[in-house]
């Protein structure tokens, strides 16, 4: 029987993400024991006079897999720096939940219904814009925390509703709180969410053992995500998005950029074979600064 030690940080949702992958392993006969592993993210999110830097939730699982405290870690696609580190691989990407955003409100309503200077809770640049970009009159204020601390903030009166990843929510078992869902076409998805990322040590024979968890149309969406932030020069805290997904046998690729505070957004989308899922991020990317990207997102820098 095999056996494996599965790394995850100690959230309720990073819990409820390497259960799901751990039940696969698990349905397939491996012997699974759960590790929790302490983040810089973790740490951050619990003291707000700290930054929240480009691979906050994942350097310390990557560090436990090199020395061989974990032999496989689970991570949140959209967590992941673009740059990969040496000695560890991406093994598997099972099937993605829902890539969208949900409105989540206290009395169950959406964003249109929200009161004219309503507060509007979320730390992602990406969401921040957008939701600008829609209703400049709102005000959004930043919130840390894991989603069941959001949520209790919300229910406190502290804000008038919250953006969330809607995959989230519903592998918390909390769909019900979900006021609106986001189209994709109104908010584009932050890169990589919704999807789970396993990463395995590169030499570790199970990187190839765990290969019956990938799924072949998240891979290519992902890595055209991944491709297209990369080729932008962006992190996880950019305001950039893009989301691809499987249409009539092509991908198709949506990307957006934003000013920060939402006075433009330019989007955009390309289509291509679903085999070149890179070629297709990195062109989405490429003809998305031709049109002014990059300077757009500059206007609201430092």
């Amino acid at each position: 029987m095999p056996a494996c030690r599965l790394g995850t940080r100690g959230s309720a949702l990073a819990r409820a993400q390497t259960r799901l992958v751990a039940d696969r392993l698990a349905a397939a006969g491996w012997d699974v024991e759960i590790v929790r592993i302490r983040t810089a993210g973790d740490r951050v999110q619990r003291d707000r006079s700290l930054p929240l830097a480009r691979g906050a939730f994942v350097k310390e699982l990557e560090g436990a897999l090199l020395d061989g405290r974990i032999d496989l870690a689970v991570h949140s696609a959209k967590d992941m720096p673009t740059d990969e580190t040496p000695g560890v691989v991406v093994a598997a990407l099972p099937a993605r939940g829902d890539a969208r955003d949900a409105v989540v409100t206290r009395d169950g309503t959406g964003l249109d219904t929200l009161t004219r200077g309503a507060r509007v809770a979320t730390e992602s640049p990406r969401r921040r814009a957008f939701l600008l970009s829609e209703r400049p009159d709102l005000q959004i204020v930043g919130i840390r925390g894991n989603v069941d601390t959001r949520l209790s903030r919300l229910d406190e009166g502290r804000c008038e509703a919250l953006v969330l990843a809607l995959a989230g929510l519903e592998r918390l078992g909390l769909a019900e709180r979900v006021g609106e869902v986001l189209d994709p076409e109104r908010m584009v998805p932050a890169v990589g969410q919704g999807a789970l990322a396993v990463q395995a040590r590169a030499d570790d024979p199970l990187a190839a053992a765990i290969a019956f968890l990938d799924h072949a149309p998240t891979r290519r969406a992902v890595l055209a995500e991944r491709a297209f932030l990369a080729a932008m020069g962006g992190g996880c805290r950019a305001p950039f998005a893009a989301h691809a997904r499987l249409e009539e046998g092509e991908l198709v690729a949506r990307g957006a950029a934003l000013e920060p505070e939402g006075r433009e957004v330019l989007r955009h989308l390309v289509r291509g074979p679903v085999g070149e899922a890179t070629h297709l991020g990195r062109r989405l990317a490429r003809e998305m600064l031709d049109l002014g990207a990059g300077a757009l997102v500059r206007e609201g820098g430092p």
